[in-house]
């Protein structure tokens, strides 16, 4: 029914406009009586054979929602009703701003992608960690943490230790982004000696808590093998919990929507080889030595097989949770059961 009528229906309007129509829809259904145990009841699969157990922390499946999706932190609980193991809210910058300018979020339907290029638009660390202290249920909450735009890339290093800081209390693990390609010289910081200093700089403030959390670094899918190795190397240097696999690509090779021509970052079913080749990579190149999260092009149970099968400990949707319907999730947990 979703692919059928409920997404065609969407479709015909502004990605952007329908994200939030979509969100205010569900923020008030999930207040109605028994809607949360119907949505559960249709598409949440418990069984102990799907936990996973990462970074001292116990997924009850290996399926999450990537960042960008629920940037503020206004869905996450009800996100949990459609079957997710995890849910990362986020981008979360210092100060809040309102991204890029608008026509910024385009569906390539041809291609089954989207590109974006939202440029961090999120309500800021403050008003998000206000929301996530009134966490309802259990899941595992990921917190994606980046700069501000107006922040030089010298200065980096505070925005994300106040994001650490502000964030630390009301997540579970955390991820530092610095592949969006949608932020200016941001991705400048994946190179080897500022991107080592950042996640030292990080990791020593963690290291100085009571309980530490976990801290990711997600990547892009355009690094070179040289860069890569670079990350292996730096995973082990700065002794950080493990890597996200991948973000969007700036890469148009084989699309064929007349959309390709904007700027931004690519997800959906192009990326999905290049970012099972960059977790085979990194598994295959460091022995398996940090778990890794694959994001990529997951739009069926036998995409996220292959994540799983290059190297991947978890995997999260995006874009196929855009095109294939909140199912999704259970007919992915169902085929690994299978």
């Amino acid at each position: 029914m979703y692919k059928s009528v409920i997404r065609k229906v969407l479709f015909k309007y502004d990605p952007e406009d329908v994200h939030h129509f979509t969100f205010n829809m569900l923020k008030s259904l999930f207040k109605l009586p028994l809607t949360g145990t119907l949505a559960r009841t249709k598409f949440v699969i418990e069984d102990k054979k799907l936990e996973r157990n990462l970074f001292g922390l116990t997924f009850k499946n290996p399926v999450g929602l990537a960042a960008g999706f629920d940037k503020n932190a206004v869905l996450f609980d009800e996100f949990s009703n459609y079957g997710f193991g995890f849910v990362e809210i986020g981008t979360v910058t210092p100060k809040p701003q309102d991204g890029n300018l608008k026509k910024r979020l385009f569906r390539l339907i041809e291609d089954e992608a989207i590109i974006n290029r939202m440029g961090f638009n999120n309500d800021g660390v403050k008003v998000i960690a206000e929301r996530l202290r009134k966490r309802k249920t259990d899941v595992i909450i990921g917190g994606n943490i980046g700069k501000n735009k107006v922040t030089p890339n010298e200065k980096a290093v505070d925005d994300y230790l106040i994001c650490f800081h502000g964030l630390f209390d009301v997540v579970d693990y955390f991820v530092v982004n610095v592949s969006s390609p949608n932020t200016p010289n941001l991705r400048a910081l994946q190179d080897k000696e500022p991107l080592t200093k950042l996640l030292q700089t990080l990791q020593d403030e963690n290291d100085k808590k009571t309980a530490p959390k976990p801290i990711l670094l997600k990547i892009a899918p355009d690094l070179t093998d040289e860069q890569l190795m670079d990350i292996i190397d730096i995973v082990k240097t700065t002794k950080i919990a493990g890597v996200i696999a991948t973000n969007t690509t700036i890469s148009r090779d084989n699309l064929v929507s007349e959309k390709k021509i904007e700027v931004g970052g690519l997800s959906g079913k192009p990326v999905r080889e290049r970012s099972t080749e960059v977790i085979k990579f990194l598994a295959d190149k460091s022995n398996k030595a940090f778990p890794i999260i694959g994001v990529g092009g997951i739009h069926s149970a036998k995409d996220a097989k292959e994540k799983l099968d290059a190297g991947a400990d978890l995997i999260q949707i995006f874009t196929g949770f855009i095109y294939e319907g909140p199912g999704l999730v259970k007919r992915i947990n169902k085929g690994l059961l299978n």
